[in-house]
């Protein structure tokens, strides 16, 4: 619900603004109070700019809901039309870089059509309370340069760290063709899956610098004080070759004997790529899995058709 508070994702360059001359507050067309309380030189805000601000989200009575001072990142959101007052997009055109503004948003205009979701310390009459200070202003295409050039950094830097990693460590890796790096620290002579068969697998995962983000097993999960309140600490059940965990473990698990451990290093083009997942992978990060191929189901797998066997044609060469 709290989400729902927080700034709608899109702005606009609304017209039609009354400025009431008393307390020089401006009047929104979706029913916003805004009151410039800096008011610095340079081009306004306009459609399709984006834009990086910071902003503090209160109650009336001064209840902090939402800040980006104590979320440690700015908002960062590029700049469409207007659908109501909360999304603050008949605000931001107000504004300058660096302008800083007092914006009072009425709760019954968030609220209209569905009371139902309505909290209790947002009565009816009261308004939404938004501090916010713009810090920087950017085209389109410039934020869209920004983001191209980061992120081929950072595929750069993804590079470099895995081969730091390898060589820090002393580890005597193989690679695939798609760019796994493996080590065997446990062989095992027993039979290999094939691509559909269950395995169940104990597994640590951490990012290059050590920090362990998931676990089955108990004692590491301790060690590395994960809070994975209500997790059953066992072997995960994999169906394997089959796209239901990612590539780096369906291509590698493939490579493992059952009663094996090995050690997985796996490029972010076959973990979670451009988009990391949640707040401990980033984007394009390498991780690193021990694990450990406990045991395989195998299912009934379709015969492989022998080829039939070469005849070999003697040519005998004729006396002359």
């Amino acid at each position: 619900m709290m989400k729902k508070l927080i700034l709608i994702i899109s702005l606009s360059a609304c017209v039609a603004l009354q400025v009431n001359a008393q307390d020089n507050a401006v009047h929104t067309p979706k029913g916003a109070i805004v009151k410039v309380l800096t008011s610095n030189p340079g081009d306004k805000i306009k459609l399709n700019d984006v834009v990086t601000f910071q902003v503090i989200q209160k109650t009336e009575k001064d209840s902090v809901l939402f800040s980006t001072y104590m979320q440690g990142r700015e908002v960062k959101i590029q700049v469409q039309p207007c659908q109501n007052a909360g999304d603050l997009m008949d605000v931001l055109p107000l504004l300058a870089t660096k302008d800083s503004a007092l914006v009072k948003v009425p709760t019954d205009s968030i609220f209209k059509g569905h009371e139902d979701q309505r909290p209790a310390f947002l009565p009816k009459g009261s308004n939404l309370v938004f501090n916010i200070k713009i810090d920087r202003i950017q085209s389109l295409q410039q934020a869209i340069d920004e983001k191209n050039a980061a992120l081929e950094k950072l595929k750069t830097d993804e590079i470099a760290a895995s081969n730091k990693y390898v060589t820090d460590h002393k580890l005597l890796v193989k690679t695939t063709p798609d760019g796994l790096k493996y080590l065997i620290i446990q062989p095992s002579l027993k039979h290999k899956p094939l691509a559909g068969d269950t395995l169940l697998v104990n597994y640590t995962g951490k990012t290059l610098d050590g920090k362990v983000f998931d676990s089955s097993i108990e004692a590491d999960a301790q060690k590395a004080e994960l809070n994975q309140p209500g997790r059953k600490y066992e072997p995960l059940e994999v169906i394997v070759g089959t796209g239901a965990v990612i590539k780096g473990w369906d291509e590698g698990l493939l490579l493992l004997n059952e009663g094996s451990k090995a050690e997985f290093i796996i490029p972010s083009s076959l973990g979670y790529g451009a988009e990391g997942a949640g707040a401990d992978i980033a984007p394009y990060s390498t991780l690193v899995f021990d694990v450990e191929l406990v045991k395989i189901k195998p299912i009934k797998h379709a015969a492989v058709a022998k080829k039939p066997p070469v005849k070999k044609h003697i040519i005998s060469k004729k006396k002359s």
